[in-house]
């Protein structure tokens, strides 16, 4: 008798045990990248099921599309069927009323993850942080045997910042359609938003344009190195904006003048000065050094060029043939990109004369103007008057970013040594640059945009951009090398307040981001600064 009591109190326990719910990791320790505005963990857990759904509340085909982001997301690793309808279901994606905003709220109880609001964004980003919340293995494409819990409370979040951006430079190597929308999908995951692509350099044209076919034909055949380039067609272009824009970001085209233009004035005589250039380092040429006396009336085209020096192109400033080709770019580039932003470059120009340049920026402005786009430029255009609604882009010079504000303009802040990811992590480093500094993970992470330069305040700030430049890279393991994790870093930087971001908490958040990465087979550079 005693040993039935004994074994049925064994199997009652065991019953008991066997029915509870597993444990989750609480909601302020998933590792939540970038930080929300506000975690409130409860004690509770949340399990998807196999008969897991989502469900819609609201209207419209964004709406859709993100439910059915959602539930792409999550069958991969569950082997869920997970249906989406508007009947019913544990997980909710509810679309409220209001003026639209990239503001959140994520409220997870035990029978149900809500997540809401006044926009498709918001809900997009709402998901983002779901998935972070959940097991890592959700990473998996392939099924994975796991109990698949979060920890209940109440997430709320909105952005920092409205423009929150990374730039590829497809120019100096030219990057694959696959690698950039690979490159869009790690950008979604961290909630950027604007995806700055840099089409032309002095060592590519990257982007077809049919009334000047040259470009491409001639300046888009070659890269750094010596290698073969490449280019998109206008195709290959819509199908990245397209890709872009169903994770919510802006694709914002650059072409870089009048500097920056060798491949161009190789490709078209017409374009060029007339002024054969010596061979060496231009970088260091003063301003001003050419005289626009001597130019040749029948110039010839320019040699390609596969370095990866800077500041000795430039367009001819004082011929009307100058501005009906940017004209003919800008017009091109505006039927294929639905967003407010045209960049015009603007950097680096260093044998452009100083009152030639003034002019040139100005002009071109007027062009992106009449197409109904606003002008981004690197901050050197802030020396010319500002266009309403363009933005300089601070990367060097605090005084060109202070001549901006003082014209009433915005400023996007790039400091090169704090926010460009080619640049060397270490010494060691096996790819990148040094010149404007070594930064590290914490580096690009223990800066604020708003304190950054002296007489920039967070209302003269429309947002934060992460450039990566590819002198050195030439890849998708390159870029992901270089990229990852001070993407991620730059990322809580854009969307966090200042009162939210601590490193010691983001050095371990970052940890857990990294199993993320392994699993998806990124090759990201493993900083001696964070416990791996």
């Amino acid at each position: 008798m005693k040993y039935s009591l004994w074994t049925f109190a064994v199997v009652a326990a065991l019953s008991i045990s066997s029915c509870q719910t597993p444990s989750a990791v609480p909601l302020d320790e998933a590792g939540i990248i970038p930080i929300p505005s506000s975690i409130a963990p409860t004690s509770g857990t949340f399990e998807l099921e196999p008969s897991a759904s989502i469900q819609l509340i609201g209207s419209g085909e964004d709406l859709s599309r993100v439910g059915a982001f959602l539930a792409d997301r999550l069958r991969p690793a569950t082997g869920f069927e997970i249906p989406v309808s508007t009947e019913s279901g544990d997980l909710v994606l509810e679309l409220t009323s209001g003026a639209a905003s990239e503001k959140y709220t994520v409220d997870i109880s035990s029978d149900q993850v809500k997540i809401s609001s006044t926009s498709a964004a918001g809900l997009y980003y709402g998901i983002q942080t779901l998935v972070k919340a959940m097991p890592v293995a959700i990473e998996n494409t392939s099924k994975v045997d796991t109990d698949w819990v979060i920890g209940t409370g109440i997430i709320e979040d909105q952005p920092e910042f409205a423009y929150r951006g990374s730039m590829l430079d497809v120019a100096r190597h030219f990057i694959s359609v696959e690698d950039v929308k690979h490159y869009i999908d790690q950008m979604g995951s961290l909630k950027f938003n604007f995806l700055h692509l840099h089409l032309s350099d002095d060592q590519g044209w990257r982007i077809e344009i049919k009334s000047w076919p040259k470009l491409t034909e001639i300046g888009g055949k070659t890269e750094v190195g010596g290698t073969e380039g490449g280019f998109f067609s206008q195709e290959d272009y819509v199908e990245i904006v397209k890709y872009a824009s169903d994770r919510f970001i802006t694709v914002v085209p650059e072409i870089d003048m009048p500097g920056h233009t060798n491949a161009a004035l190789a490709s078209y005589a017409e374009l060029n000065p007339g002024v054969n250039l010596p061979d060496g380092d231009f970088s260091t040429m003063s301003e001003g050094k050419i005289d626009f006396d001597i130019l040749d009336k029948n110039p010839e085209p320019a040699e390609l060029y596969t370095g990866i020096e800077v500041g000795f192109s430039t367009f001819a400033t004082n011929k009307e043939i100058t501005y009906t080709f940017v004209e003919d770019v800008i017009k091109e580039l505006v039927e294929l990109t639905p967003g407010p932003y045209i960049h015009i470059g603007g950097d680096e120009s260093h044998v452009t004369e100083k009152d030639d340049y003034i002019y040139f920026v100005e002009r071109v402005q007027e062009i992106v103007t009449k197409y109904g786009k606003k002008s981004i430029g690197w901050d050197e255009i802030a020396t010319a008057k500002l266009a309403p609604g363009s933005v300089a882009q601070f990367w060097a010079l605090e005084e060109n970013a202070i001549l901006a504000k003082e014209q009433g303009n915005q400023i996007l802040m790039s400091p090169a040594k704090r926010a460009y990811l080619d640049m060397q992590y270490d010494s060691t480093s096996r790819l990148g640059l040094h010149w404007a500094a070594y930064i590290e993970l914490d580096d690009s992470y223990n800066w604020d945009p708003s304190t950054y330069a002296d007489g920039i305040n967070k209302t003269d700030i429309l947002g934060v951009e992460a450039p990566l430049w590819t002198e050195t890279i030439a890849n998708r393991s390159d870029i992901e090398y270089m990229a990852f994790p001070r993407l991620a870093a730059l990322a809580e930087v854009a969307w966090s307040s200042k009162e939210r971001r601590s490193w010691d908490d983001f050095s371990k958040r970052i940890a857990i981001q990294g199993k993320r990465w392994d699993i998806n087979g990124i090759e990201f550079y493993r900083s001696p600064k964070v416990l791996w």
